[in-house]
């Protein structure tokens, strides 16, 4: 069977919507390209979706967790099924658009899988989903689409960017053999290339965190700095709005640095807050990677393992810092490229110049942060490194 018989899906569920996209792939070339079907849903738009849902505070699910007795609350369970509904809805309008109706398809979602990598255990940013995949493809048979292979595994989001940045013609790790990636939407995405191989975080957990794993000395999670969703929150909180209040005016990370152009105070803290911290992030994985772990942070799960100041890769250098998603389109923007982007790469510029840990060949390296940061060209990587994993997978 060759993918002439089956239409390949790639499908990034994200804390408010999920986004998926054929995948086409020429195996001469071993190369993946976007196809020409798209199918976004969000989860406010469908029926049973709650407005107020909080999650079940990380700690906590980190303790059911590791005591092996997870209580899925009803509002977990309820906004669960319209987390799953949102997926099967796009696979069938993808379905719809191609006109075929046998589908392959690869799903990333943020959060700590089950042991069967078919579910999600512990999330930051939504309902805890054990048996994910068994649900959708019980909804899946309701509606006769008919998939090739069970879904093999819920891959990490971040994952998935790293693999969309790795196989497409438009990847930036593609051509470099050293190098990070940071995505910043409702939540963050980490990944890495070392050695010119792709190395996921789950491979890294004993000598380095994923970001929303640390937090910095007055307790906030680095997530809410490489985030668009926590910056949001983050000028919440310094101008006495709510989110909801800010979803409604229309003020996002984007208008956020706008306002801070204008000289608005609260915004001006805002990204003061935002580009120290994620300075001190970029920072901490160029001195981990070449010196080893050291302390630069706290954890946001006080019972999480130290980390070892040893690993594999001790004095590689990254030839590239990818900022990737809605992270890198503020960035990007006029406003972004004066209120982060050039604060952002004095202070990494500072911190780099004067650390203890990093030798005159590290420092020569980074002398211009400029050059080693840049922006992915992909939006849609996770959604493609989705289809791509569900195709390797499928080949084996």
């Amino acid at each position: 069977m060759d993918q002439r018989d089956f239409i390949l899906i790639g499908i990034d569920g994200g804390a408010t919507k999920v986004s998926a996209r054929d995948v086409q792939v020429d195996p001469q070339k071993k190369e993946f390209t976007m196809g020409r079907w798209n199918a976004t849903r969000s989860y406010s738009e469908l029926p049973g979706f709650l407005p107020d849902f909080k999650p079940v505070p990380v700690t906590d699910q980190l303790k059911e967790r590791d005591a092996g007795k997870i209580r899925i609350t009803p509002e977990e369970e309820q906004q669960g099924a319209v987390y799953v509904e949102a997926c099967a809805l796009v696979i069938e309008d993808i379905a719809r658009q191609s006109g075929q109706n046998k589908v392959l398809f690869g799903l990333g979602m943020p959060g700590l899988k089950t042991a069967d990598l078919r579910g999600i255990e512990v999330v930051a940013n939504g309902p805890r989903i054990p048996d994910y995949a068994n649900m959708l493809e019980k909804r899946l048979k309701l509606s006769g689409i008919e998939y090739v292979k069970p879904l093999q595994r819920i891959g990490s989001d971040a994952d998935y960017c790293g693999i969309g940045e790795n196989y497409s013609s438009e990847g930036q790790f593609k051509s470099v053999t050293n190098a990070y990636y940071l995505g910043g939407g409702t939540g963050v995405a980490d990944a890495l290339k070392l050695k010119g191989q792709l190395v996921p975080f789950d491979q890294t957990k004993s000598w380095m965190a994923k970001t929303w794993e640390l937090k910095t000395v007055e307790g906030r999670s680095l997530e809410q700095f490489a985030s668009v969703g926590g910056m949001q929150r983050l000028y919440a909180e310094m101008s006495g709005k709510s989110v909801a209040e800010l979803n409604e005016q229309g003020v996002y990370p984007l208008q956020i640095a706008e306002l801070a152009l204008k000289n608005e105070s609260d915004a001006l803290k805002t990204f003061e807050l935002i580009v120290k911290n994620l300075a001190d992030l970029l920072y901490e994985r160029i001195v981990t990677l070449y010196a080893g772990w050291k302390n630069l942070f706290g954890f946001v799960n006080p019972n999480r393992p130290p980390l070892s100041e040893k690993h594999p890769f001790m004095g590689a250098l990254l030839e590239r810092v990818i900022l990737g998603q809605r992270l890198g389109e503020l960035i990007q923007s006029e406003a972004g490229k004066v209120i982060l982007k050039a604060p952002l790469e004095e202070r990494l510029n500072m911190l780099i110049q004067q650390s203890p840990f990093l030798d005159d060949r590290a420092k020569n390296h980074y002398a211009d942060p400029g050059k080693i940061l840049s922006v992915s060209r992909l939006r849609e990587a996770p959604a493609l490194g989705a289809g791509i994993d569900a195709y390797l997978m499928f080949q084996k």
